[in-house]
């Protein structure tokens, strides 16, 4: 499902209008009947409702106007209160409040914060309201007026349909700028926008309905938005059934290199993730301190003791074992537990520059590599990178704030520059591509929220690179089933409270529902 930005929908407004020859009227006319039908089921259940729909200079007033016509003609009497006077609206906007006079659909002029205020006492009589304030091009905190009728709105706590967009909600970012008014449901055009998905926006839009108002497909292609939602369509076609010839050999051979003094149970649950997602074969390299720990795990796995350091993490003399044992293997995960020592670093920065197999970096790996990003220009293999916030912080060298409030463009702006595949972890978890494409995972819950998820995802993503598939594939398939397995664990055992290794357990049972096209 495409998710677009505030310019990419601008851009397939304007060509549709210019280029196809779609007025600018009828798409607005498309939108506001459409929204209205939506508004119509909300209030079947209860006719009496009085509707008030609040309504800016801009188009986003424009399909307000459209709206309170639709509803006139279903006899649902409704109030439009202005924020502005009359004769500052202009273009199909205009056009459309001009209608509203002929069938006597009462227009209030709200121009200035003193006149608001003098009539919130009537406004509050209102049951339901439309929130056509501010569309999807906002780009600064909103002030003043605006302010002042979005905290009217929250503040009403009466149920309220955003128009595009909830009023304030950035629609690249899903973040409010400076206040943002709480839908009960959001009724958008064209397309979903970014900012309905990325958290924390979907609790701004409420129940979110998706409008077509006849833009073209090839005008789609033209813009060629550079986000996707991964669905479970998107799943089935990437996923690629075993042959019934099937043996441990065609399933891959994944090499895990994690673990240190008191951390082995990562490189446990990296193993577990892996054999439970389907690699033929799993050979786990660790500090030979910790192997022993390992082989009472998982007893499916091999384990190829390291030489270690004098406080048991990696040594750099691992380097030439590695090389040579990664030899005939199909991908090297590389990270969970191993820490920051100095020789270690040195290690991970090397088998960066020198690996012949498919990378997937996570946790300490990445905090070891965060030391020269410049590196991973220099690689002659396909690499993974699988951060959570603060980890993308310090590859990104800014703040976790930064990462938090940007996560799509921190993801794209990284990985274009640095050529590598990156799974930023979080709600949404997003896959973004050297070649900028990002897509959103929908999968996941905040059970998830404790020690060891990410090892299993490690071992997840390397399975998958080691079956044959693609980095861009390893990658949606690999953040959904672990999400999904997440998602079952909630229905079958609460909440939270479920483990890191209970999400690998699931695993199998994922592939099951897609396999039988249940997803």
């Amino acid at each position: 499902m495409i998710l677009v930005t505030a310019h990419e929908m601008q851009q397939m407004d304007r060509l549709t209008i210019h280029e196809f020859g779609l007025p600018g009227r009828i798409l607005m006319e498309n939108a506001g009947r459409s929204a209205a039908e939506i508004l119509l089921q909300m209030i079947c259940s209860q006719p009496s409702h009085r509707v008030a729909i609040l309504a800016g200079r801009g188009n986003n007033g424009g399909d307000g106007f459209v709206i309170a016509r639709y509803l006139a003609q279903k006899s649902v009497p409704a109030t439009v209160y202005l924020l502005a006077t009359k004769d500052r609206i202009t273009g199909d906007a205009a056009d459309n409040l001009g209608l509203l006079s002929a069938i006597d659909i009462p227009v209030i002029e709200l121009p200035d914060s003193a006149t608001f205020s003098d009539h919130e006492s009537d406004m509050m009589a209102h049951t339901l309201w439309v929130d056509a304030l501010l569309g999807t091009g906002l780009n600064a905190d909103v002030t003043g007026l605006y302010r002042q009728a979005i905290e009217f709105l929250n503040r009403s706590q009466k149920p309220v349909l955003a128009v595009d967009i909830p009023s304030g909600l950035s629609a690249d970012t899903g973040m409010p700028m400076g206040c943002c008014v709480t839908a009960d449901a959001t009724a958008t055009f064209g397309f979903p926008k970014i900012g309905h998905m990325l958290h924390p926006g979907p609790e701004y839009t409420g129940t979110l309905h998706v409008i077509d108002i006849g833009i073209p497909p090839y005008i789609v292609s033209r813009v060629n938005p550079g986000q996707e939602m991964i669905t479970d369509e998107t799943i089935r076609q990437i996923y690629r059934p075993r042959a019934v010839t099937a043996h441990k050999g065609t399933g891959g051979h994944l090499l895990i290199v994690a673990g240190s003094t008191g951390k082995a149970g990562a490189a446990a649950l990296a193993g577990l993730g892996g054999l439970r997602c389907g690699a033929g074969l799993v050979t786990v390299a660790t500090p030979a301190g910790v192997m022993p720990l390992i082989q009472n795990r998982i007893m499916e796995a091999m384990a190829a003791p390291l030489p270690e350091t004098a406080d048991g993490f990696l040594s750099e003399s691992a380097f030439e074992f590695l090389m040579q044992t990664a030899s005939d293997k199909k991908c090297m995960a590389l990270g969970p537990g191993i820490g920051t020592h100095p020789e270690t670093v040195s290690l991970v920065h090397r088998i960066v520059l020198n690996s012949g197999i498919p990378l997937v970096i996570d946790a300490d790996g990445l905090n070891c590599l965060s030391q020269n990003t410049a590196i991973l220009k220099q690689a002659n293999v396909p690499i993974i990178l699988t951060p959570h916030p603060g980890e993308m912080a310090r590859l990104a060298r800014c703040s976790v704030a930064d990462i938090q409030t940007d996560r799509i463009g921190a993801a794209r702006r990284f990985s274009v520059a640095h050529r590598v595949y990156l799974i930023l972890k979080g709600a949404k978890t997003l896959v973004a591509l050297p070649d900028g494409k990002v897509f959103v995972n929908p999968t996941a819950n905040p059970g998830m929220a404790s020690g060891g998820m990410g090892d299993v995802l490690t071992g997840v993503i390397g399975a998958l690179v080691a079956q044959g598939y693609t980095p861009e594939d390893a990658c949606r398939l690999g953040v959904y089933l672990h999400g999904k397995a997440a998602d079952h664990l909630t229905q079958s055992q609460g909440p939270q409270g479920f483990l890191a290794s209970d999400v690998a357990d699931a695993i199998p049972r994922v592939f099951q529902i897609i396999h039988e096209n249940k997803c």
